[in-house]
């Protein structure tokens, strides 16, 4: 399918600058933080608080969103960024709409960045925030089911803690937004939307070379995809763009955890790339995806308290 015609205007725009990987991860962070004012503020919740939890190499920052009258369970995101940019005001606007349409509460990681911080820093957050998170440690929420959610390197981030859990069967459910998955740079998707779009095939080498040495990619903490048993895994929605260097290893992750055995619910999003989710203030496909993500979300909590 021909990209979604704000997609394709988003393209147009954005011809001529450079690619995140073009300059240096502060100019790419920066980069991204001047797009936040056009997503717009998000609806208003009734807290959202910024708070520090006690982690293996010292305190990490979090911040959670709490919704009007708020079902029992909590989603732990972790954002996207190739594991070197991302930064809690990034996701702001979209947390706050996540929260409102589950009703649930949202407490997202600022873990640490490559390649100020490489592999494993950043997966140590994550795991450490969801540790505390499971051992009712994180002031202000519920008892209830455990969702973890993430894009891109977040949903590697987010898969990958799942399967070093001692229990994953803990985790009620596993999201993954177009998830980094491998380290394979010719599947495909990478041939055929590898350039001219917002996430390029040499972003993608850009990223790992930050966060690992080459010589540490085939873990399976790098890339879950070659984890030899993914059966532990938690029941999974995997949700892939059409237009993405990602969408082959997104696709062939879904397979693995289904012939495995995982519960997998999968949608592959036709005309829209990498990064769409975060645009629902912007276009209709994004907002009816983050509408149906929250809909998916809230039945299956609903089936694991029945």
């Amino acid at each position: 399918m021909a990209l979604h015609p704000f997609i394709a205007s988003l393209v147009e725009t954005l011809k001529g600058l450079p690619a995140l990987s073009h300059g240096s991860p502060q100019d790419a962070r920066a980069f991204i933080a001047a797009g936040r004012a056009r997503l717009g503020r998000g609806p208003d919740l009734p807290r959202v608080e910024d708070m520090t939890i006690p982690g293996r190499s010292g305190p990490v920052s979090a911040r959670l969103y709490v919704p009007d009258n708020p079902s029992d369970g909590v989603i732990v995101f972790l954002h996207g960024g190739g594991w070197v940019v991302g930064a809690l005001d990034d996701y702001d606007t979209y947390l706050r709409t996540l929260t409102q349409r589950t009703a649930l509460h949202v407490l997202t990681v600022d873990y640490r960045l490559a390649p100020e911080h490489p592999f494993p820093a950043g997966l140590h957050d994550c795991e450490d925030v969801l540790g505390a998170v499971f051992a009712e440690k994180v002031a202000g929420l519920p008892c209830g089911p455990v969702v973890v959610m993430g894009d891109s390197a977040g949903g590697n981030l987010a898969t990958v803690c799942c399967a070093r859990l001692a229990n994953p069967a803990s985790v009620a459910l596993q999201v993954l937004y177009y998830p980094v998955t491998d380290h394979d740079f010719t599947r495909p998707s990478y041939a055929a939307h590898g350039t001219g779009l917002p996430l390029t095939a040499a972003d993608m080498a850009w990223f790992f070379g930050h966060y690992a040495p080459a010589s540490q990619w085939l873990d399976p903490a790098i890339s879950p995809i070659r984890r030899a048993d993914l059966s532990r895994q938690p029941p999974a929605i995997v949700v892939t763009a059409e237009h993405d260097v990602l969408s082959d290893e997104g696709e062939a992750y879904a397979d693995r955890l289904t012939r495995a055995g995982v519960a997998v619910t999968r949608r592959q999003i036709a005309g829209v790339t990498h990064g769409f989710i975060r645009l629902h203030p912007l276009f209709d496909v994004a907002d009816a995806e983050l509408t149906a993500i929250a809909a998916d979300v809230r039945r299956r909590l609903a089936r694991t308290t029945d």
